[in-house]
């Protein structure tokens, strides 16, 4: 394959290797290629379908239910629509079904991946060098599905003796540019050239590219990484989860958070959760929410002392000591060291008058429930944008000096505040709750 004139492109050559024998448990997959007088020479790369590396490692396993087998191999669920499942096997990729196959394999029996891609793949050029006396890389390539695009693809899982990542940053384009965000996956890319030469029923799991000496890695272990470095981490992982198992990620995160660091709030952030927020179910197609965001430290501060002021005052009418008045007051800090508050209001606009006690109070029951719905997607949401968040009702114990200190209206009756901001440390790990527990059939 060429992009011009064989004198004036650079250009590569990639054949698949025929007289491969069919692979079995045991079998040293480096002896059976050497047996094919492959040609092979210094900076060749092989691209191996992980199916004959599966069999040669006895990978096949018997499975009446496909499905048990896929739970076995996963690790994490990250999405599921019916019963195909997208999820993270043992071997740390994101693919369908965990990469276990039951096709090209005795009934009753499935094929799982190789336990170890990037061993395998050492294995097999180690093998070539002492069988052939060749320096050439080795990629395990398997076949994944991708998101926002239709069509398969051979992918590296596996790798030995290539440099998988070819990372561009800090150099510039031919125009001068800066490259500042460019690291081209090589080993995907060798990988996707042996698919189109192996093919997916033509019986050829071996293909070899050659042409490309500067993809082989030299000595140095720095590039020889093995594919694993190309999966990326949780931390740098933008889509990890779908729609479903994120939403239910996000619940799982939503923790009361009491140290925050330093870290300013991103606004932007809070807003995303407040739209968030305003979506819950409301009577009467009302919107029964406000929030206020109190975004610099002065507003804050003086929010926050005369709440101060008024608790102690109450405090003191209701007997308490100094001591214990002290200790009560020192609970308000979670709202004093966060960097960010927001205090959610309830408005009764749209609400109805019946004039009956019972009614009336049914009445802004629905509101409150509403209200409170509305918080709840609050504090979700900001987990989501990674935000810690603890929600006090100090607020509701002094509704008059918020609403004066604030400058709300008389209108807006405050549920609360919602302290904001990074979390400092890792939460206590949540105590297990039986959802059985809560549930009531009838």
């Amino acid at each position: 394959m060429s992009g011009g004139p064989a004198d004036a492109a650079p250009s590569y050559r990639v054949w698949a290797l025929p007289g491969m024998p069919e692979v079995r448990e045991g079998d040293d997959l480096a002896k059976l290629i050497a047996a094919t007088e492959p040609g092979l020479v210094d900076g060749d790369v092989l691209l191996v379908t992980s199916k004959i590396v599966s069999k040669a490692e006895g990978r096949i396993v018997e499975a009446t239910d496909r499905e048990a087998a896929i739970d076995a191999e996963t690790v994490r669920v990250v999405a599921r629509r019916g019963t195909l499942r997208i999820v993270e096997n043992r071997q740390g990729l994101v693919m369908a079904a965990a990469g276990v196959d039951a096709s090209n394999t005795p009934a009753g029996t499935v094929l799982l991946l190789p336990e170890d891609p990037d061993a395998s793949a050492r294995l097999i050029r180690d093998g070539l060098r002492d069988a052939l006396g060749v320096e050439v890389g080795v990629v395990v390539t398997d076949t994944f599905g991708r998101p926002w695009r239709n069509g398969l693809t051979d992918v590296a899982i596996g790798a030995a003796g290539v440099r998988v990542l070819d990372d561009l940053r800090g150099g510039t384009d031919g125009h001068g540019n800066p490259l500042s965000a460019t690291v081209v996956a090589t080993a995907d890319e060798l990988a996707s050239a042996g698919d189109l030469v192996k093919g997916k029923a033509a019986g050829l799991p071996v293909a070899v590219v050659r042409g490309l000496p500067h993809v082989v890695a030299g000595a140095s272990v720095d590039e020889d990484r093995g594919a694993r470095a190309m999966v990326r981490v949780a931390a740098d992982d933008m889509f990890r989860l779908g729609t479903s198992e994120a939403v239910r990620e996000a619940l799982n995160l939503r923790r009361t958070v009491r140290e925050f660091t330093d870290e300013p709030v991103d606004p932007g952030a809070v807003r995303r959760a407040v739209a968030a927020a305003v979506t819950a179910p409301a009577p009467h197609h009302t919107t029964p929410w406000r929030f206020v965001l109190l975004e610099s430290e002065e507003s804050r501060h003086r929010l926050l002392d005369a709440m101060r002021d008024a608790w102690i005052a109450d405090l003191r009418r209701d007997g308490r000591s100094e001591e214990a008045v002290a200790k009560r007051v020192r609970r308000g800090d979670v709202l004093r060291n966060a960097p960010y508050l927001a205090v959610p209001c309830l408005v009764m606009d749209g609400s109805h008058t019946y004039g009956d006690e019972r009614r009336d109070t049914a009445e802004r029951e629905m509101f409150v429930v509403a209200a409170g719905a509305g918080v709840q997607n609050f504090l979700v949401a900001l987990a989501g944008e990674r935000l810690g968040s603890a929600w006090v009702s100090s607020t509701m114990f002094c509704r008059s000096v918020v609403r004066e200190v604030l400058e709300l209206p008389d209108s807006w009756d405050p549920l609360g505040a919602v302290a904001v901001g990074h979390p400092k440390g890792t939460p206590p790990a949540r105590t297990a709750r039986d959802a059985g527990a809560f549930i009531a059939v009838r």
